[in-house]
């Protein structure tokens, strides 16, 4: 038997959209930049009050740049909270 609570989508009152990845070809992130962004979700699924993913939307762009082709994705993921975290500031980005 498992010790985990079922969670019930009427309990979430805050939702935050954690982006990773871009596929805006002019904005190349970093793997700093990327990382933060991980870290972010990761903050979001861990710390207290933990969230939950709700729902993911997924955005892919195809570019040809002279003979070469790029394709870049970016992923946002929906996580759902009880309360919104202290730690995120009026702008929703982490503090």
């Amino acid at each position: 038997m498992s010790d985990h609570k079922k969670h019930d989508i009427s309990d979430i009152k805050f939702i935050k959209d954690v982006a990773v990845g871009s596929v805006n070809p002019n904005v190349v992130l970093s793997d700093n930049a990327r990382q933060a962004q991980i870290n972010l979700l990761n903050r979001c699924l861990n710390d207290y009050p933990k969230g939950i993913l709700i729902g993911k939307d997924i955005a892919i762009g195809r570019y040809t740049i002279g003979e070469h082709e790029l394709v870049m994705q970016k992923t946002i993921y929906h996580v759902g909270f009880s309360r919104k975290p202290v730690w995120l500031d009026e702008k929703g980005i982490e503090k």
